[in-house]
């Protein structure tokens, strides 16, 4: 019998939990971080003690800080900037050339097949929002509960099949399965997750989307939080279209991309309807351009998208190093957190499921707001606290418990072994004793010290 077909889907939180703990951790091979790419230098915070300490980043998951090849690729486009496609000046003509060849580095960075359109947009939000004004009328979406609210939730509603979070990978097949036959004959799209970013967990992504494939269905991969840490290839993966955030890859910019079939992007009309999505516009009618050109109006974020593809070919040149790197951090992590005790880590697959470098955890007694606030304040660590965009996620993984948020922990190019140890041993005093220091909420900024001599921000970077 398998594993899926011994749990019911509606099992509850607490068999949830029971199950979960049952499940054997590997041993972990830990290896030693390579040379990796440079990130700018962490800034020196302050301290409620009145101390400067470096900055230890474990807020990877939200956003990146950038490359050192980033910003010089930036600095570079900056210095030939101008509007892209419509100028015959020589500083436009750059500009045009360097956005063109990063649509190419992106393609190749995420194994575009040929006819694929690479269409940059904001961030893997907007790539979601631009695919489901694409999806034809009348198609069935199949997404899962655990997904981000990015993907979950831009789906016309009565079109739109919610899978509830599954318990094991075979149980996302088995949910999967049966949502497929239920929708048999329906033009379908299923909507998939790379890496939850709740817990960091891989998903079955192979897997899964030969299940669709099988059921004639489409696939959407949201690649957010895994491209930074694993290779996406869409013929591998077998997948149709894939979206992703420059912020989430060390090249916060403010550009992203959605890369897949053009069939579909070519019907849809334009996701911003303006100068350089149209091909023609006379008085009664507008003729708009195809390609990647009718989804991108207006002046685009040049340098956003050179910046992104530096990304890329660094990521792409150092993979082995950073994923080495990467293994290291979450070794030590893990096992870390989970060794404190009082701490409760949470996982949608189990402990023994392979994941990046990321965390979810609890401190028993202590309001998740007030653990990120205290490692902060007092020991300049950057966390994030809350339930991260993933509500259903969140509220299925801490059903019955005594809170209904949690801790992240996201580490990456930024974090170093002395930031995991800080990390560590600022844990275990909150879960052995609580903050070291007396705390009140303030309106708009939460939890912060009675006696807090960091000050408050007042400078400007301009």
């Amino acid at each position: 019998m398998s594993i899926a077909s011994s749990i019911p889907h509606t099992a509850t939180p607490e068999r949830r939990r029971t199950w979960l703990r049952s499940v054997p951790s590997p041993d972990r091979v830990v290896a030693e971080p390579g040379p990796v790419p440079a990130v700018v230098a962490p800034p020196q915070v302050p301290t409620c003690h009145g101390t400067v300490v470096e900055y230890a980043n474990f807020d990877h998951g939200a956003s990146t800080p950038a490359l050192a090849s980033v910003v010089a690729a930036v600095a570079r486009a900056t210095a030939t900037y101008s509007s892209v496609h419509r100028g015959q000046g020589w500083a436009s003509q750059v500009s045009s050339h360097y956005y063109e060849a990063a649509r190419e580095e992106v393609a190749r960075f995420v194994g575009a097949r040929e006819g694929d359109e690479v269409v940059f947009t904001r961030n893997t939000t907007d790539s979601f929002s631009l695919l489901a004004r694409a999806v034809p009328r009348r198609t069935r979406v199949v997404v899962f509960a655990s997904e981000h609210h990015a993907t979950l939730l831009p789906w016309e509603p009565k079109n739109t099949t919610r899978l509830p979070v599954p318990l094991t990978h075979t149980d996302a097949e088995v949910l999967l399965t049966e949502a497929l036959a239920r929708s048999r004959g329906s033009r379908t799209l299923v909507v998939l997750n790379g890496a939850s970013n709740v817990t960091g967990e891989y998903w079955p992504v192979e897997r899964l989307s030969e299940i669709a494939r099988s059921h004639g269905a489409r696939v959407a991969l949201d690649a957010a939080q895994l491209v930074g840490h694993r290779r996406v290839d869409l013929d591998t993966l077998g997948v149709d279209y894939v979206a992703f955030s420059g912020h989430k890859i060390y090249a916060p910019y403010g550009a992203g991309a959605l890369v897949g079939r053009a069939d579909w992007l070519d019907a849809a009309p334009p996701h911003l309807a303006g100068g350089g999505a149209t091909a023609r516009v006379d008085p009664l009618s507008v003729t708009w351009q195809t390609g990647p050109a009718r989804h991108e109006g207006g002046t685009p974020n040049v340098i956003g998208a050179v910046a992104l593809a530096a990304a890329c070919a660094a990521i792409r040149e150092h993979r082995g190093a950073l994923e080495a790197h990467e293994a290291h951090l979450t070794s030590r992590l893990v096992d870390g957190l989970r060794a404190i005790e009082g701490v409760e880590t949470w996982s949608i697959f189990g402990d023994a499921s392979d994941r990046a470098p990321v965390v979810t955890f609890t401190v028993d007694g202590l309001e998740s707001s007030l653990v990120s606030a205290a490692l902060s304040a007092e020991h300049g660590i950057g966390v994030r606290d809350g339930k991260f965009c993933a509500h259903l996620l969140v509220d299925s993984l801490l059903a019955d418990e005594d809170v209904d948020t949690a801790v992240r922990v996201s580490a990456g190019l930024a974090t170093t072994e002395e930031h995991v140890d800080r990390l560590l041993s600022a844990v275990a005093s909150l879960a052995g004793g609580g903050p070291g220091v007396a705390y009140g909420r303030v309106e708009g900024r939460g939890w912060v010290p009675t006696d807090d001599r960091r000050g408050t921000v007042t400078d400007l970077p301009w």
